[in-house]
Formats: C-alpha cells, structure tokens, sequence
C-alpha cells in the first residue's frame, strides 16, 4: 500500500461527504497562516525524530510496532468525521464496525454468545473485567499469577477488592495445585488466567483452571491482552503442532466468563485499541445508567451502556474494521503474520541454546525470547546482570551496527530455580529480552543473534560491574525500555545529534 497515494484519499471522503450538507464560513479564531503552519510542522517533525525505530527488525526491544497501512488509512479517514462509539449517535457508522469487528473476536476465541466492545486500552478492559467480578460475587477476591501483569493487583487496589498473586512453575505459567489451595478456602471468586504474560510469553494452563474454578463456584477472566490472536495458530492442529503451539489452553477461553485482547499489538492497530468480551451477555447490568442526552437514536443496547468507559474514538473502530477486510482473523490472514513471529522466536532460541555466548532463560511459548550472556567461570547473579546491562547499552549506544533490546527483572529463587548452577549473590537479576512481534524479523534472526552474541562475548570479557548495579528488591516479570538511540543504518531515518537521544532514565519512564 502506498501511503502517498491513499492519504490524499483519506481527506477527501470527508470532503466529498460534507459537501452535500452545503457551504458554511470557517470561524477565524481557527484560522492559521500557512507560513506560521509550516515552521510549526517542522519543528514538529524534527521533535519526533527523538524516538526509536519500532518498525525495524532491528528493533527487538518491547512489544511495539507500527500499525498497518490499512489501519492508518482507515483511521485517518474516521478521524475526519470524529466520531465518539459511546453512543449511536457519536457515530451509526464506526458503532456499526465495532459490533461487527467485536463479533469477529468472539468467534475466534469461540465465544457462544457475548456482549462486549473496544477499549482505548488492555488495562481498561481488564479493569472492566475485574469490576464484573467484583460486582458478580462481592465480599470475594481476585486470584492471579505472580507473573500476571502489574495492574491486576493495581486494579484490585482501585476496586476494593482482595488480590491474591498465586506462584508460577518452573515456566512462569499459574501454578494449578497453588490455585487449588487458595479456591480451598472460599476467599476467591474470580481467576485470572494470562495467555501470553508481557514478560516472558508465558501461557497460563486455562484447560485446567476452567474445571478447578468452576469446583469451586469461581469465575474465570482471561487476559489474552498480549497473546490473544495466538488463537489463530491454536484452531489449526497442523500448523499449531509445527509452531509448537499447545492448542488446549486457547480452546478452553471459549467456556471463561471473559476475555480481553488488545488489537494495538499484534492486531496491527494504532494506540489505544483493547477490547473486552464477556460470554453473559447479561452482564450489562452492572452498567446498567442513565444518561439525560444521549441513547435516544437507537432501540438497541449502545456500546455506552456496557462500558466503564464514557467517550472513545470511532477511528479506533473503523482502523481495526477496514484492516479484518484484508486480513481476517484466521490462521492464512492475520494468523500469518503471527506464524513468522512465533517461527523467528523457535529459531532465535534454537541459536541460543547452541551458543557459546549466550545462555537461553527459558523456551518462549509465544514470540518472546529471554536469554543471558554467559559467564565465565562459576556464573553469578551479580555477573549476568552486570553483562546483560553492558550488552543492552553498548548494542543501543553503536551508532553503526545497532540492536535495540529490553531486560526483565527475575528475582533469585526464580532465576535458580531455571539455572541451578547460578550463584544466588544477589537479590536478583536482569535478563536480555527480546519481542519479535513483527514478523520481518524472522528474516533478521541470524544477524540479530551474530550482533547479540559478539556484544555478550565483549560483555562477558569487560571488568565487572558494581554490584549496586543489580537491584536489591527486585519485582519478577516486569520488562524494562531501554533504548537510547536512533541507528543510522535504517532507512529513512536521518541520524539525530546526541542531546535529541532519550536518556536510560527517560526511556524507564
């Protein structure tokens, strides 16, 4: 697709469409001199050039990549007429799309019945998720894993309600016989179960939460925020058994109370776009509100109506639509892309493991890929992190040959629990991670791992690092973003002097 064609075009189906409402005067208080524009927009465009270069596959940091053309264009396009999917009349034609591209969602995670709608984010969704949960058995917690992400025991906190993080295997997914012993005592009344956590890709067992919960009285919420169009591979035996993709605990979301996705990431969308589904689609009664100017074009239930949420974009809508229009949610469309990814993190790994450099944390299940360097002599907690720091920022900081990493904090009993032969100096350590969310970098893997490995061999060779470097309480599963510099070597993207580079510590924030 050719931006420079079909943007122009994007301006003028607005422009077309309001011509037949007739002519009318521009206020001149938004009135701009073009020249004052132009010196703007340049100032403008030199500011962004302080940024990084998600769309490269050189870029294998975190789990960010640019939306798809399609996606740009049909949200530019909706953004001209601005429409707000709070209720029918913010927009019939973008709230249109979003039951339709809703629907599409539940499908593929098999959902028999649901009521759900887009979210301008995965913590939003999952924030409504928890709030049905709290509303559906009040008085009674929430479980999750240790490694689920943070805001589920953030999100708890804002409800009132009681969070219980349950340890995780030897994999990072939920520990069920941990679970077992929680549902025992009648505390909790709603499971959390993750498919894909943002630290290591890990999925938790769905297949055998569902049943224990359901013993239980308990409901099950899944959040598939990071992983959830994995389903894609799952639903096809053949290709899931050559990805090495267990099909169980995706075909188990179809009998959980609910579901979030997040089509930002790997549905190609633009920031914000999460969705949340619910398979009751009676749920809306704890939505249940009223609102004295709206709700009145349409007999039916307004996306409104079944949302914390108040105003959300209808662009959001019309992106993720006009995208699902070339690239359907199914193994051979969307699920295509998502294929590569999974192939390049299985290839990425296979080299590590047959590294001299480099020491593989743990197999991905998914596209994300967790590794060390590896260390001389009897390895420490305290050395690896100190050589995975020095190979995160000497990849970052080359302006020649760049690679843009992340780390993930793992604290010690995890770690050792992993690598035995690890002395446990340290509270903890930071392993090397890598997202390979875009499926171009399957193509990059060796020149990735050619690059990655050097670094970790000179990281290995270089005077030890301060142990102050390595954090004395150190929270597991979380990745931190670390790049700091634009390469020189991607296209179409001019070198930016030193002082325009965010620092490490802006990079964390």
């Amino acid at each position: 697709m050719d931006l420079r064609y079909w943007l122009p075009r994007a301006a003028e189906v607005a422009e077309r469409w309001g011509e037949r409402f007739g002519p009318f005067t521009a206020h001149p208080s938004h009135l701009v001199d073009e020249a004052d524009f132009a010196a703007a927009f340049e100032r403008f465009a030199k500011r962004l050039e302080h940024n990084y270069p998600f769309f490269h596959p050189r870029y294998a940091g975190q789990m960010v990549k640019p939306p798809h053309p399609a996606a740009l264009v049909g949200y530019l396009t909706a953004m001209r007429f601005n429409p707000n999917n709070h209720a029918y009349e913010g927009g019939p034609a973008t709230n249109d799309m979003e039951r339709e591209c809703v629907a599409q969602l539940a499908a593929m995670f098999a959902l028999p019945a649901h009521v759900g709608h887009l979210t301008s984010s995965g913590t939003i969704a999952n924030l409504e998720a928890l709030y049905v949960a709290r509303q559906s058995h009040p008085g009674r917690g929430v479980a999750y894993s240790e490694q689920a992400h943070y805001t589920h025991s953030r999100m708890c906190h804002v409800l009132g309600v009681q969070g219980h993080a349950v340890p995780a295997d030897a994999e990072g997914r939920m520990d069920v016989g941990a679970l077992e012993e929680l549902l025992r005592t009648g505390r909790v009344g709603t499971v959390v179960v993750t498919c894909g956590t943002t630290g290591l890709g890990a999925v938790d067992p769905v297949h055998e939460v569902l049943p224990l919960a359901r013993r239980y009285g308990a409901r099950v919420h899944v959040d598939a925020a990071y992983g959830g169009f994995f389903a894609l591979l799952a639903a096809d035996d053949a290709l899931a058994a050559g990805l090495g993709v267990d099909p169980a605990p995706w075909r188990a979301v179809g009998g959980c109370d609910s579901v979030t996705v997040d089509p930002h990431k790997h549905g190609l969308q633009p920031y914000g776009c999460g969705a949340v589904l619910f398979a009751d689609p009676a749920i809306g009664r704890h939505f249940a509100h009223d609102s004295p100017y709206t709700y009145f074009t349409d007999a039916e239930l307004h996306l409104g109506e079944i949302s914390l949420e108040c105003s959300r974009a209808g662009a959001s809508a019309a992106a993720l639509w006009l995208t699902l229009q070339l690239l359907p949610l199914t193994p051979q469309g969307l699920g295509a892309g998502l294929a590569a990814s999974r192939r390049a993190a299985l290839d990425w790994a296979d080299l590590i493991e047959a590294s001299g450099e480099l020491t593989l944390h743990q197999r991905p299940q998914l596209d994300i890929v967790t590794y060390h360097p590896t260390p001389r002599g009897v390895p420490s907690l305290s050395a690896i992190d100190a050589a995975g720091e020095r190979v995160l920022r000497r990849g970052m900081d080359d302006e020649h040959d760049p690679v843009y990493l992340s780390l993930l904090r793992v604290d010690a009993a995890d770690f050792t629990r992993r690598h035995p032969g690890v002395r446990a100096d340290a509270a903890g350590a930071r392993v090397l991670r890598s997202v390979l969310i875009k499926p171009e970098a399957g193509a990059w893997v060796p020149r990735l791992h050619a690059r990655v490995a050097a670094l970790a061999a000179e990281a290995v060779a270089a005077p030890s690092a301060p142990p102050a470097a390595v954090p004395t309480a150190v929270p597991s599963a979380v990745p931190l973003a670390v790049p700091t510099a634009v390469p020189t070597a991607v296209p179409s993207v001019e070198p930016s002097a030193p002082s325009s580079v965010p620092s490490p510590e802006e990079s964390a924030r």
